[in-house]
């Protein structure tokens, strides 16, 4: 299954923040990378290379490709509603983010690692697919023989709550209430710049 395996960090100071999450060596050295740093990004940039930065962050916040992540824009432009705000939402409905929003995993790379090895349920069955779409209503768990597994332990007790998502700390359970509204989803992303680009 293919995914992104190169340095996170690079990635996270080419955008200039912590897109993977808490980073202790991005906090040390936030400067572009590349040997003309900070000269890089004075450069003023057009349109398109904002729209394609935006789309890029996206991507790896995600952890989705360009195949999936286009087949995903595809699905968004379909459906009812603003286009962006839906690719959202259907990138926020992925079971491996579910499982990084209700706080198994600190992480999303670490989220969709728990999935393939199958460690997590969807509504009582196995599923190791990490770009499952889950619907409201659907639950979510940790299996019962990984329920000790330290890293999820360590994650559970320093989660985030999310309004759209019911979880239980003691059973490790958790549900898919509603789609979030815009507002409530924290990462800063411009959505717009992306359906521009795919719209030229």
């Amino acid at each position: 299954m293919a995914r992104y395996t190169g340095p996170t960090t690079r990635i996270a100071r080419k955008f200039g923040e912590p897109i993977y999450g808490p980073d202790k060596y991005f906090e040390k050295r936030n400067t572009p990378p590349g040997q003309h740093g900070l000269a890089a990004k004075r450069k003023k940039q057009k349109e398109y290379g904002i729209q394609l930065k935006e789309k890029q962050k996206v991507k790896y916040m995600y952890g989705v490709l360009e195949r999936q992540f286009r087949n995903t824009y595809d699905k968004a432009s379909r459906m009812k509603g603003q286009t962006g705000v839906n690719l959202l939402f259907l990138l926020e409905s992925r079971l491996d983010n579910l499982v990084y929003r209700a706080g198994i995993a600190p992480t999303r790379r670490a989220a969709r690692q728990l999935v393939l090895h199958r460690h997590i349920t969807l509504d009582g069955a196995i599923c190791n697919v990490p770009s499952a779409q889950v619907k409201p209503g659907q639950t979510f768990a940790v299996r019962e023989r990984s329920k000790s597994l330290e890293v999820i332990q360590n994650s559970v007790a320093s989660a985030t709550k999310y309004s759209w998502i019911e979880f239980d700390t003691n059973t490790l359970a958790g549900k898919y209430l509603n789609v979030p509204a815009r507002e409530d989803i924290p990462e800063p992303i411009n959505e717009q710049l992306i359906v521009d680009l795919y719209s030229k």
